[in-house]
């Protein structure tokens, strides 16, 4: 538990926190190769060696006594929930899953937002494992993708989720992605035909969608540049169908044009270059940076936030 500066846990109203019930998790696809929390892991392994002592591969390791933490914070939370780790990784049993849920539900001062790259245990849980499962409102659940492949993957499966509000991590993103049919909430209709040909409304029913979309770069010394299009294609899908797009940061990659605006702090072990994306993308003017301060995407920076209620105090 510490707070933190990630951006979009900065809500206003609230102070950023992370809490981290559980540490330690696996790698399954390309998005998990440069992990950050892999990283700091063995950083804190020096600073906090009872919790960190298990090797960040071996899996999720459950911390009974970091459920009692939540109770303690007074000023409302954005709080991120396992920042270090997956919530729903197969090491976690279910009935720590529900002692989580249960702190969450306790502390409604609090909006707990989770990632995970297992979303199919979240239908484990509801349809099998507690069919009677009430979801708190106060528990924003979302899943990380890196490309088209993870997207078709896992939101389907997040899509199952009855929290308030259901939201995309595309970060690192690594290749791009078309998020369109799961944005927003919409009337579905569908149509018959009379005998005249003429089409009627045969049925409608309301469909909630995605409610708020992440994107980002890849930091970190094996990081590889996001392609411009990629972010703006998302940005402008997330407009069309009114969904809040947040633009974290380019990583350590920038388009050169974004560079010569603001001028970062240059790695001149790479320095600016072009590089060679997959077809249709090719050639991409970029320059590799230091430090990740660059979280404009054409000239302005997009910070959004569903638009929900603040907690109350």
């Amino acid at each position: 538990m510490s707070a933190t500066t990630i951006e979009w846990t900065q809500r206003p109203g609230t102070v950023g926190e992370t809490w981290n019930p559980t540490t330690g998790c696996n790698k399954v696809d390309r998005g998990c190769k440069n992990c950050y929390a892999e990283v700091m892991h063995r950083r804190l392994q020096k600073m906090m060696p009872e919790k960190y002592r298990e090797p960040f591969l071996a899996g999720a390791v459950e911390h009974p006594e970091t459920l009692t933490i939540p109770y303690g914070w007074k000023k409302p939370r954005t709080v991120f929930v396992d920042s270090m780790s997956d919530l729903f990784h197969p090491k976690v049993s279910f009935d720590f899953i529900r002692q989580v849920f249960a702190v969450m539900r306790d502390t409604a001062q609090h909006t707990y937002l989770i990632l995970t790259k297992r979303p199919d245990r979240i239908l484990d849980l509801l349809l099998v494992q507690d069919p009677a499962w009430v979801w708190p409102p106060n528990v924003w659940m979302g899943t990380s993708v890196n490309d088209q492949e993870s997207a078709d993957k896992r939101v389907p499966a997040l899509m199952f989720a009855p929290a308030p509000v259901r939201f995309i991590s595309y970060e690192p993103a690594t290749g791009p992605v078309d998020l369109t049919r799961w944005l927003g909430s919409y009337d579905r209709v569908t149509y018959r035909y009379d005998e005249a040909g003429k089409p009627y409304e045969h049925a409608r029913r309301f469909v909630a969608g995605i409610d708020w979309v992440i994107c980002g770069g890849e930091s970190g010394a094996k990081a590889v540049p996001m392609h411009p299009d990629w972010a703006r294609a998302v940005r402008d899908h997330c407009a069309l169908h009114h969904v809040p797009f947040f633009f974290k940061q380019w990583g350590n990659w920038e388009p050169v044009t974004y560079y010569q605006d603001h001028q970062p702090k240059i790695d001149f072990n790479v320095g600016p270059g072009q590089y060679l994306f997959a077809h249709p993308y090719r050639l991409q003017n970029m320059v590799r940076v230091r430090k990740k301060d660059s979280n404009q995407l054409d000239g302005r920076t997009h910070l959004e936030f569903p638009n929900t209620k603040n907690p109350t105090p």
